[in-house]
C-alpha cells in the first residue's frame, strides 16, 4: 500500500470528526493523491451529475487525468434514525486491498451530531467495493473528455488543492 493512502485515511478522519462535529455536516467527499503528492478534494454534491454511472464516469476521467496513486470516497450511512456512520474507503493503485474506515455518529435531540466514534480501519478487498474500480482504463469520446475538463475548470475554486508532500 502506497504511504499516500496510509496518510489518506488518517486525514480523512481527522476532516469528518471536524466536519461533522466541529460544523455538523457530512458531506459525501471525493478526494485523491497523484504520484507528486498533489492532493484534490472536493464535494461530490457539487457535481452535476444525477446518475452514479455519471459520477463514476467523471471520478475516473479525474483519477486517470491527475495520474492518481490513491483515491478515497466517503459518505454518511444512515441504517437507521439512530444508528448512524460515517463510512469512507481509501484505493490504492498498486494494492488488490483497500482500506475501509467506519465511525459510529450519534446525535443529539435537534438531529445535531454530538460525538463520533474512532474511526475503524478494516482492510478488504478492492473489487469488493462499489467505487473500487476507477482505476480501470477507460477510453472516452472526445466530446466527453471535453465535457469533463469543463468541469473540472469550472469546480477548481471549490476544490481543495494542497501537496502532501513527499
Amino acid at each position: 500500500m502506497h504511504l499516500f493512502a496510509e496518510n489518506l485515511a488518517v486525514e480523512i478522519s481527522s476532516y469528518y470528526r471536524n466536519l461533522a462535529l466541529a460544523h455538523g455536516v457530512i458531506p459525501k467527499v471525493f478526494t485523491l493523491v497523484n504520484g507528486e503528492g498533489d492532493q484534490y478534494l472536493f464535494f461530490i454534491e457539487d457535481l452535476p451529475f444525477e446518475k452514479d454511472e455519471e459520477i463514476n464516469q467523471f471520478l475516473t476521467y479525474i483519477v486517470q487525468a491527475h495520474e492518481a496513486v490513491c483515491y478515497a470516497r466517503g459518505t454518511l450511512v444512515i441504517v437507521e434514525k439512530n444508528q448512524q456512520f460515517i463510512e469512507f474507503a481509501v484505493i490504492d493503485r498498486d494494492d488488490a486491498d483497500a482500506i475501509v474506515c467506519s465511525a459510529e455518529l450519534t446525535r443529539d435531540m435537534d438531529d445535531k451530531p454530538i460525538s463520533l466514534s474512532e474511526f475503524e480501519k478494516t482492510l478488504v478487498k478492492k473489487s469488493s467495493i462499489i467505487f473500487g474500480s476507477l482505476f480501470e482504463p477507460v477510453q472516452f469520446s472526445d466530446d466527453k473528455v471535453e465535457d469533463f475538463e469543463s468541469l473540472w475548470l469550472e469546480m477548481k475554486s471549490k476544490i481543495l488543492h494542497r501537496s502532501m508532500g513527499l
